[in-house]
């Protein structure tokens, strides 16, 4: 006997093919996806009134209480964990709070158990200065080839922003190990503005591992153009210049597009055989933007570079893959609406790519298989 499905399962099945006809179409043959928004897990992660003693003030502080966004992610021991930026209610507006990064584990992908306390914070310790008050921000995370960890963020004093290195063992001990610029060009870059860092990985099983190219790990950086950076070690990291001397881009807004005011990476690039497969966070212009996304959203596009010469740039999406479109991406702490990528992983045959929504909760998006 032939059953008749109710109407509204039809119309949401037409949607979800659409949707993914959609996405479709703005996926090229060497890029990753299409992404399909996990409408009836999202948001996966938002605000708690979770407690801990913060070392700077002394007091019990509710560290993820106004907003939680960002997330990178990785694959351990067959589970999902995510580290997320988390604000608590110490001030009020963008970059106003103190951010702290949290941990939170799923064995599905949509549901997760998060630790009471932040992974992640300021302290009183030798970074201080760099991240106290505003916090620390916006992670990026890898595995390394023996199993260990490397998460780049953003430590903020609320004065510049520095590109940080921190690393560990297990995703719960870490050890901070300063500006990722330290030490170049005799110091050149230890107090320049600097964020968003994206290293190149490989897929090995379920485990994206921090690739070397040439002998060495590279990674996308940058907040408005992105920039391309090496390192020996992983926390000591090097910029590429051009023959002026001057950082070099190798990403830059485009009028007309969804990146036209700012080019920001996303999670780790992936090695693929068809070269470096970037995933990126663009910010649509008010004046010179796509007319058919909001003014100042962020959105999500992809772009291809060379395998052997991660500074050479192949191919670029023109169309964003992921936009903001959804009531939790287009309300929140940000008014201009955002799909902001950080964290990519392959779990159950499927990638999921997590993202920050309007600066206020996480979201996650997924490949069918």
């Amino acid at each position: 006997m032939t059953r008749t499905r109710p109407l509204a399962a039809l119309i949401a099945l037409c949607l979800l093919t659409c949707a993914a006809r959609a996405a479709d179409e703005r996926v090229p043959a060497w890029g990753l996806g299409p992404f399909i928004k996990v409408d009836a897990a999202n948001p996966v992660l938002g605000p708690k009134d979770s407690l801990f003693l913060d070392p700077m003030s002394g007091r019990m502080t509710a560290w993820e209480k106004d907003n939680v966004f960002n997330p990178a992610a990785v694959v351990r021991n067959g589970r999902l964990c995510v580290l997320y930026r988390a604000e608590d209610d110490s001030g009020d507006g963008i970059g106003k709070h103190t951010s702290r990064i949290g941990l939170a584990v799923s064995t599905d992908a949509k549901n997760f158990r998060r630790l009471p306390t932040p992974a992640l914070y300021p302290g009183n310790d030798d970074q201080k200065a760099y991240d106290w008050p505003g916090g620390c921000e916006d992670p990026r995370l890898v595995e390394t080839e023996e199993g260990g960890y490397i998460l780049t963020y953003t430590a903020w004093n609320r004065q510049t922003a520095r590109l940080c290195v921190a690393t560990s063992p297990d995703l719960v001990r870490w050890t901070k190990r300063g500006s990722a610029f330290a030490r170049a060009g005799g110091g050149r870059y230890r107090d320049a503005w600097s964020k968003s860092a994206s290293i190149v990985c490989r897929l090995k099983g379920d485990r994206l591992i921090a690739a070397r190219i040439g002998g060495k790990l590279w990674m996308y950086w940058g907040e408005g153009q992105v920039h391309v950076a090496s390192s020996l070690n992983g926390t000591d990291w090097e910029p590429v210049t051009d023959a002026k001397g001057e950082l070099l881009t190798v990403l830059a807004p485009r009028a007309g597009l969804f990146d036209s005011n700012l080019t920001e990476p996303g999670p780790p690039a992936l090695l693929t055989e068809k070269g470096i497969v970037l995933l990126y966070n663009g910010k649509n212009d008010p004046q010179r933007g796509d007319p058919s996304i909001p003014a100042n959203a962020y959105s999500a596009g992809q772009a291809l570079f060379d395998a052997s010469n991660p500074a050479r740039l192949l191919a670029r999406t023109d169309k964003c893959f992921l936009t903001p479109q959804r009531p939790y991406e287009l309300s929140g702490q940000y008014q201009g609406g955002t799909v902001f990528i950080e964290g990519l992983v392959r779990f159950h045959g499927r990638w999921w790519l997590y993202y920050g929504t309007a600066d206020s909760h996480v979201a996650v998006a997924r490949t069918e298989g």
